[in-house]
């Protein structure tokens, strides 16, 4: 899953059903009575709503005495997908109720009185428990809930159960369709170009990842309690419905219902059990036999938006079976875009739903780096299907088993199959960067968490987070550079083949690649330092000596901390090529680092590991020399790493902030897009601490004339528009967005020029504004305009049917600098006619992104926190927050966390509490200099002939402090 996840509980209400649907229930008493047949009711077993419980249970986990085999689920869902509204006939009303019943075929381990299992928001009307091995029933004597974060159903029997035996539980139950993105949801869209009540459509989907299973059936809804699952779904005549597996059988139960069976499923978790009963349409490409189908709009469907995604699908599948050297495991492989999905996809094993707008691809509409967006997405999928369905972490404290080896993957799976992006590099440093940020704070999380201390669906949702993604992706890619590629790969090919349809830890991955490797280097001691303790190291290197010593890095660095790591490092030299050395935990000095006739040292080559490097003064100027004289003869994955670590140590007080400022002086020379994207994200702080204080305005003259080069290098490009390679067209966008931002007069009046000329065409057409242009021109000329400007753009939002389009817009409100346009846009966000419940939480962190907005966003979503919080919560704290560096902010943040109910958020506060303490300590020490600093550039100076003489005139500069 690449993730945007929503957790709410919300209360199941049952209402008087309508005339046609107390018909409907009769024929599911049919349906039910069936499935019941063959079970000999030798007890009475309750209907009414079974008794509670008072308090937690002794533990949050499912026993391990029970083993689930095989689920047979039977659901109805009453929804339509269509209600036409006709003068003077009376429509039906929607009804969002389901029903159904299961049934689990379990093995007995250990003997028990108790079954527990889990169910939420459902109610259980009937239970029979059979035993399967005598044929004989038994019978249960209460069934209790409990109200806790559990969500155990505890069904207490009469006699023991017996180890050895085969049982199966029947239960019939009902629950609501949910109108929040939670679980099984319904989603809504309008099908062709106009709005009304006719044109509305209705879809059901599930999104079950990580505990939602339990709200659509009762169900043992732990990973590591694998099933198959034999599936029937009941659902208005004239929809269609999907699921994990092909559809078996499908005919009409009567003139209003169809019935779909699908044949059994793979043995998996809860979690990737997946259905949808909607309209949409599909194209369908075949890949060696396989059947590769793309759901979609209809409308979507017919204008080609889902080709692209229909023709990656398959290289990308190629590449992963040739890969892994194993066959996609399922029999049908469909791929279907949501208009409405609570995060950015889900790798539902043979049905992956998506977020439409990151799947399909408008052709003249969408933006060519768009692309990258949607394979990297489906390669990320796909390679869930291998990582993560396949071979499942045992528990979610081990979540990056599956996500950081899906990211890991997906970055190699793009360079294959769409090599002219060469965005290898780009995504593998947006990983590092965004990693090592999170990393570095004292709530961070260890790649493997004890157990322990995740449990509760809050805990679990907490680790869907860029550590177990991005992080779990850094140090793989480190481990297959240390051990070599080829050992690497023959190593999780061996381990997918030994745990396939299982369930493995971080152990069994270490062993598998260490039979793989060399015997003499032992994998899961090295890999054990850095995934069993959170954070990362700074390594300190002198190179006049050659010692080298590490530390844990912090931000706060006056925190002490006893974490060590094995530490691979690629070095090399101006005179010299790249060789690895290791810094162990019980050494600290190696010949490598020194500099005997005055050369620079480089250490971590091409950022191949997950740590920062710092350098001796001398060295620190040696680089930055090189950097201003010939930047090429530094790799461009380094020219970004060495402004990220300067700036970095910098904000946790291991060097003075002005080295972190001269190491940007290069930029005005520099072209390649990972050093700029570096400065530009690092220097992004420095705004964010600043942007409200006398400090901003002499760095938005450093700034503005810093870009001027680069933004004058793109101008014809701009003017006549022309595809450039990814990496140029990133840049381009990086230009304009920092030109425009710091009033560069060039790049105000051209994007006012543009969005004037859209304007005042004759059909308001967007052809003068480029695609791959549009959301950087759209957001600057909102952000130089006034009130006409941003009207105009929210029409357009209104009126267009096109995904990319919309999405564009949509942001590009949030950029006004108008307080009272902000402010009704806030607004806009509580009624879902105008922004969808989806798109709440973006909406409102663009808004909080914008300077102006920032207070504004932070207070509404403290006054609306009931509504807003349906969407992903731990991203609105994430950005409200970032700017806030003051103790009043801090003691509001503090209110908020005592007095808000935060649920899986409680992290995210926690680490932003540590964060804005930072924040104040920084900004208290580092003000006066970073003014004094951005002050002292003159626009005219020439800054370059002094570096190359040496730094003679900035020696005070670059003291790093101790």
């Amino acid at each position: 899953m690449l993730k945007n996840l929503t957790s709410k509980a919300i209360a199941v209400a049952f209402g008087i059903l309508t005339v046609s649907v107390l018909g409907s229930i009769v024929t599911m008493v049919i349906f039910y009575n069936i499935e019941i047949s063959q079970i000999n009711r030798t007890t009475t077993t309750t209907t009414t709503p079974p008794n509670t419980t008072v308090g937690p249970p002794p533990v949050m986990r499912l026993p391990r005495n029970l083993v689930p085999e095989k689920y047979k689920i039977n659901l109805r869902l009453y929804f339509y997908s269509q209600i036409i509204k006709e003068i003077n006939v009376t429509s039906p009303n929607q009804t969002m109720l389901f029903i159904g019943n299961s049934t689990v075929y379990f093995y007995c381990v250990e003997p028990t009185k108790i079954i527990y299992l889990h169910s939420q928001d459902l109610r259980v009307f009937d239970q029979f428990l059979k035993n399967e091995t005598t044929q004989k029933d038994i019978e249960i004597t209460d069934i209790k809930y409990h109200e806790d974060e559990s969500n155990f159903l505890e069904i207490q029997l009469k006699d023991t159960l017996k180890k050895g035996m085969n049982y199966s539980l029947f239960l019939a139950f009902e629950g609501e369709i949910s109108q929040n993105l939670q679980a099984l949801y319904v989603s809504t869209y309008h099908e062709g170009m106009t709005h009304s009540e006719n044109t509305e459509r209705f879809l059901a989907s599930t999104h079950l990842q990580p505990t939602d299973a339990r709200r659509v059936f009762p169900c043992f809804d732990e990973p590591e309690m694998k099933a198959v699952f034999d599936v029937t779904l009941i659902h208005r005549k004239g929809t269609s419905a999907l699921g994990n597996e092909y559809q078996a059988d499908n005919y009409e139960l009567d003139p209003d219902w169809q019935v779909t069976r699908f044949y059994q499923t793979p043995q998996m978790s809860t979690y990737l059990f997946a259905f949808t009963v909607s309209d949409l349409k599909p194209i369908q490409v075949i890949q060696d036999g396989l059947k590769i189908k793309i759901f979609a709009r209809p409308d979507a469907t017919d204008a080609g938006h889902t080709q692209y995604a229909a023709d990656v699908t398959g290289k990308i599948l190629k590449f992963y079976e040739d890969y892994f050297g194993i066959g996609y495991p399922l029999r049908k492989l469909d791929q279907i875009a949501l208009p409405d999905l609570p995060t950015t996809a889900m790798e539902n094993w043979g049905l992956i739903s998506y977020e439409e707008g990151v799947l399909l691809y408008e052709e003249g509409v969408s933006s060519l780096l768009h692309k990258e967006t949607i394979s990297f997405l489906i390669a990320h999928e796909l390679g869930h299907q291998w990582f993560g369905n396949l071979v499942t972490m045992k528990w979610w404290s081990e979540l990056w088993l599956n996500e950081g080896f899906a990211t890991y993957m997906s970055t190699l799976a793009l360079d294959n199959v769409e090599p002219t992006f060469s965005v290898k590099e780009i995504y593998i440093m947006n990983e590092l960067h965004t990693a090592l940020e999170q990393d570095a704070l004292t709530s961070s999380h260890p790649l493997s968490v004890p157990e322990m201390y995740v449990q509760s669906a809050s805990q679990i949702i907490g680790m869907f987070d860029p550590i177990s993604y991005f992080k779990g992706a850094i140090v793989l890619r480190m481990l297959a550079d240390v051990v070599g590629q080829s050992d690497f790969d023959k190593g999780i090919k061996d381990y997918l083949k030994a745990f396939s349809f299982g369930n493995t830890d971080q152990y069994d991955l270490w062993n598998s690649i260490q039979k793989a490797h060399r015997p003499d280097f032992d994998v899961a001691k090295m890999m054990e330092t850095w995934t069993n303790q959170n954070g990362y190291p700074v390594i300190t290197v002198s190179t006049t000596n050659g010692q080298v010593t590490q530390r844990h890095f912090l931000f706060n660095n006056s925190l002490d901390s006893h974490f060590m790591w094995h530490i691979p490092i690629q070095v090399m030299s101006n005179i010299t090529g790249t060789s690895l050395s290791w810094l162990r935990i019980k050494t600290s000095s190696m010949t490598p680092f020194v500099s005997q006739k005055g050369e620079w040292i480089l250490a971590n080559v091409n950022c191949t590991g997950y740590y920062r490097v710092n350098y001796d003064l001398e060295n620190w100027q040696r680089l930055i020399v090189q950097l201003n004289s010939n930047p090429e003869r530094i790799p461009v994955m380094n020219r970004g790493q060495l402004i990220d670590d300067a700036f970095n140590l910098a904000r946790a007080k291991i060097v003075d902030v002005t080295l972190a400022l001269n190491i940007t002086l290069f930029l005005n020379r520099e072209r390649a897009y990972i050093p700029w994207e570096s400065a530009v994200r690092n220097l992004e702080y420095f705004i964010l601490m600043f942007d409200r204080s006398e400090v901003y305005g002499s760095m938005q003259t450093y700034l503005r004339n810093q870009v001027k080069n680069l933004y004058m290098s793109f101008s014809n490009f701009t003017a006549n528009p022309e595809v450039l390679d990814h990496s140029s067209q990133q840049n381009q966008i990086t230009a304009i967005n920092l030109a425009c931002t710091n009033e560069l007069p060039e790049c105000t009046e051209m994007v006012k020029r543009m969005f004037d000329n859209w304007m005042n065409s004759d059909e308001n057409s967007t052809e003068s504004i480029h695609q791959n242009l549009r959301s950087v021109i759209y957001c600057q000329a909102v952000a130089a305009g006034g009130e006409n400007e941003w009207e105009f753009a929210w029409k357009k939002f209104l009126e267009t049917t096109k995904i990319s389009e919309k999405d564009q817009l949509r942001k590009a409100l949030s950029c006004t600098k108008k307080i009272w346009l902000l402010s009704r846009y806030l607004e806009y966000t509580l009624d879902p006619k105008k922004i969808r419940l989806m798109d709440v939480t973006s909406t409102i962190n663009y808004i909080a992104t914008n300077v102006v907005g920032h207070g504004m966003a932070w207070d509404f979503i403290r006054a609306h926190w009931d509504y807003v919080s349906q969407g992903d919560r731990i991203q609105l704290i994430e950005t409200v927050t970032r700017r806030f560096s003051t103790q009043f902010e801090l003691e509001e943040l503090e209110t908020f966390a005592a007095n808000y109910p935060l649920g899986a958020a409680s992290w995210a506060v926690e680490q932003a509490l540590e964060q804005v303490k930072v924040n104040i300590q920084w900004v208290h020490e580092n003000k006066k200099a970073v003014w004094t600093w951005f002050q002292s550039r003159d626009e005219k100076l020439d800054i370059f002939p002094t570096m190359q003489a040496g730094f003679k005139a900035l020696p005070s500069l670059l003291i790093p402090k101790s």
